[in-house]
């Protein structure tokens, strides 16, 4: 039973994948359309401050409260920023940008190796045909794990295992773009401490949440599409992971919902996305927003991203700071584990604008049902 789901799967992926390279002006494919009332147009950019992290990283007082400040006025607002002198080697993401548009070149049967396998959040996969028959996004990826508790060198292994040893250059790149992107993860979380007033200066709540992650790595590449009007490379959503740390190309197409508008995101050559997510948002006890976002599809040429999902351990319990639920008067969302949310998410729930509070109510409910 497994391998015909398996086969039925990869079925699904080779069928996907044509559509991509052998469309047509005369026809679309209904699973990739997505109603009129999703689409909205974006006819303004997001003029946001981006946030220069040099100082907080050589632990300058002065220059640490002034990247703490414009921290909280972007997830205040929208849960979005952009960061420069974030510490990772910039040739390190290019390699990485080089070796994940290599891989999406290969043939059909190649990019298959590593096809994701049912019941898996690894592997490739096209539109995310796994899970859905209708309103598909506008893409392929490929997926995989990056954690501390695991083989030393995971994402290495990953692609030697998939791929074959060939392939040891690439996972190579990757693993050192994940280590270098797992650390700027964990100073990214004291910034959001210290710009919660919550930093103790000693120890940091949220990295010792965090010590063990196990997180999700994500390449995307959005095709070419003769359509774009009629679909999404991504369809509005709240990521509901933690952190979420971007690297994309020059091509854009990433837009982010604020002052009740969608405005686009110009691509920075030195700067990385961040987004605040569902869990992020539960764990500052509603105060920052987990950021609502889409991504475009294009009719002029493809686009490439690299996504870090900082997650925790998967039976960490995930409790609000003492300092907030205080200062708040109230705990606005119950303590949850990452794996009851993780499993919600691929189970119950498709990502959407409103994941948390479904997941919310959700887990009230389960949880009375077990009482």
């Amino acid at each position: 039973m497994e391998q015909i789901k398996n086969a039925n799967y990869e079925n699904k992926i080779i069928e996907s994948s044509k559509i991509f390279f052998q469309q047509t002006h005369d026809h679309f494919p209904k699973q990739f359309i997505w109603p009129k009332d999703h689409q909205s147009s974006c006819t303004e950019e997001l003029n946001e401050r981006i946030i220069d992290l040099k100082g907080f990283l050589q632990r300058d007082k002065d220059a640490t409260l002034h990247a703490a400040n414009l921290v909280k006025e972007s997830c205040l607002k929208h849960g979005f920023f952009q960061v420069v002198n974030h510490g990772i080697d910039p040739e390190l993401l290019m390699l990485a940008e080089k070796h994940g548009r290599a891989f999406f070149e290969l043939p059909i049967t190649e990019k298959l190796k590593c096809q994701k396998k049912n019941g898996s959040i690894v592997g490739y996969v096209t539109a995310h045909v796994d899970r859905f028959a209708a309103k598909l996004p506008w893409k392929e990826l490929v997926s995989f794990e990056h954690h501390e508790n695991g083989p030393e060198r995971v994402v290495e292994e990953y692609f030697n295992a998939t791929l074959g040893s060939h392939y040891k250059e690439t996972g190579l790149i990757f693993q050192k773009v994940c280590e270098s992107m797992r650390k700027l993860a964990l100073e990214l979380l004291e910034l959001l401490e210290i710009s919660l007033d919550v930093h103790n200066g000693i120890n940091s709540y949220y990295k010792q949440l965090y010590d063990d992650c196990v997180s999700l790595v994500r390449c995307n590449n959005y095709p070419r599409c003769d359509k774009p009007e009629l679909t999404y490379g991504v369809q509005p959503h709240r990521d509901p992971t933690s952190l979420t740390i971007l690297h994309q190309d020059d091509v854009g197409g990433l837009e982010v919902f604020t002052d009740n508008k969608w405005k686009s995101v110009k691509p920075h050559p030195e700067a990385l996305v961040i987004n605040i997510g569902d869990t992020l948002q539960a764990l500052t006890n509603g105060k920052y927003k987990s950021c609502l976002h889409r991504v475009m599809a294009n009719n002029v040429k493809s686009r490439l991203s690299f996504t870090y999902f900082l997650s925790p351990r998967l039976d960490k319990q995930l409790k609000v700071p003492r300092e907030l639920v205080e200062r708040d008067g109230k705990q606005e969302y119950p303590d949850f584990t990452w794996g009851e949310f993780l499993n919600f998410t691929q189970k119950h729930h498709r990502a959407d604008d409103a994941t948390l509070d479904h997941f919310t109510k959700w887990l009230k409910t389960s949880n009375n049902s077990k009482a």
